[in-house]
């Protein structure tokens, strides 16, 4: 059991690199940007004020490395050399609050709208798709799967000049990676399918072209979802891809359980959460991440008990900004919600970012 507290620093191993204290904003959709993939103030503002509010570390909202990874609108994109400048003013901002802050990188594949994008989607296999015209995906070609991995390069290369302290490779979630790692969406029968060494092999070769070509202080992790069983994703293979990741010395792993008292769908008799199947079966781990319904400063704490190094906040950083101060608050209790449209301007949404969240039950008054 970790006897680490959440307001302590934490250090990186590899890179030395020093956060504050152990809360990480997690990646979440907002959708303030610009249609042609340009970073917005109103998203610049948002994670200014998280960083203000104590966040030891930022991560950006999911960032398209091209541009048929887009997965929606208001989505910034990394894709060209011209937004560099304006990262880079976000950067240095939240620099400002002695915050890290990290690029979370990815490509939408079955899952980038063909509507949105004006192509159709890709993804390991040709699989059904509702984003797509026609009801399929296009089955990415060995050109297609160089160009992802050079895309991938090139995004964290802008990141580097754009003054991050890192990026994590976004695995999780449904989005492309994750249809290269799943056994359901992933039916190819070359060296980029059939076995978890060969599904994982896009995730490594992206890790190591990214790991060529930064800084040696440069942080380079990965998100995944430990289980998605519509794509086939399952714990055991998981955890083997941990396993690979371990091997690769990836700087941290960032697993997204939804709800970190959550235990294996599989397992359900296995009294470990989701993380503790990690943390407590494999040795030597990277720095491990654990996200999921994260409220109160019991809930943190309890991820760490759990052997997370670092815990992820998402939903309860929306309403409140200076969650990451307030929680060694002994009298705080964070709401829930719904919230009004005047609280949610206050901790700094824009009008795009509140009409989002109607989506979500019970969230917005």
């Amino acid at each position: 059991m970790s006897s680490a507290a959440p307001g302590n620093a934490f250090q990186f191993t590899r890179t030395n690199t020093l956060a504050k204290n152990r809360l990480l904003l997690a990646a979440m959709t907002n959708k303030q940007s610009y249609d042609d993939g340009s970073l917005s103030d109103n998203e610049i503002r948002w994670l200014v004020m998280r960083a203000l509010g104590g966040f030891g570390i930022i991560t950006t909202a999911a960032t398209h490395v091209s541009k048929d990874g887009q997965g929606w609108k208001g989505e910034f994109g990394i894709f060209d050399d011209s937004f560099i400048n304006k990262l880079l003013e976000m950067t240095e901002r939240i620099h400002v609050h002695n915050s890290l802050i990290f690029a979370q990188l990815f490509h939408g594949g079955m899952r980038s709208p063909q509507s949105l994008t004006g192509v159709k989607p890709i993804s390991a296999s040709k699989v059904q798709s509702n984003h797509s015209i026609d009801g399929y995906t296009r089955r990415a070609t060995l050109i297609d799967i160089k160009k992802i991995i050079k895309n991938f390069k090139l995004a964290a290369e802008r990141c580097v000049k754009a003054g991050f302290d890192g990026i994590e490779i976004h695995g999780a979630h449904g989005y492309l990676i994750s249809q290269f790692l799943g056994s359901s969406t992933n039916n190819r029968k070359d060296e980029w399918g059939g076995s978890l060494r060969n599904r994982s092999r896009l995730l490594v070769e992206i890790y190591r072209s990214i790991k060529e070509s930064v800084p040696n202080n440069f942080l380079v992790g990965v998100r995944i979802s430990p289980e998605i069983e519509d794509l086939g994703i399952s714990l055991e293979d998981s955890l083997q891809l941990a396993e690979i990741l371990q091997n690769e010395q990836v700087d941290f792993i960032h697993l997204s359980c939804w709800d970190i008292y959550s235990r294996s769908v599989k397992q359900k008799n296995d009294p470990r959460t989701i993380t503790e199947w990690f943390t407590r079966g494999i040795d030597s781990l990277p720095s491990i991440i654990s996200t999921g319904n994260v409220w109160t400063k019991s809930d943190a704490v309890n991820a760490l008990h759990q052997g997370a190094d670092i815990v992820g906040v998402a939903r309860a950083a929306i309403a409140h900004y200076d969650w990451a101060i307030k929680i060694f608050d002994n009298d705080f209790e964070p709401s829930t919600g719904p919230y009004s449209v005047e609280e949610l301007k206050t901790a700094g949404l824009s009008k795009n970012f509140i009409e989002y969240m109607r989506n979500w039950k019970n969230f917005v008054k």
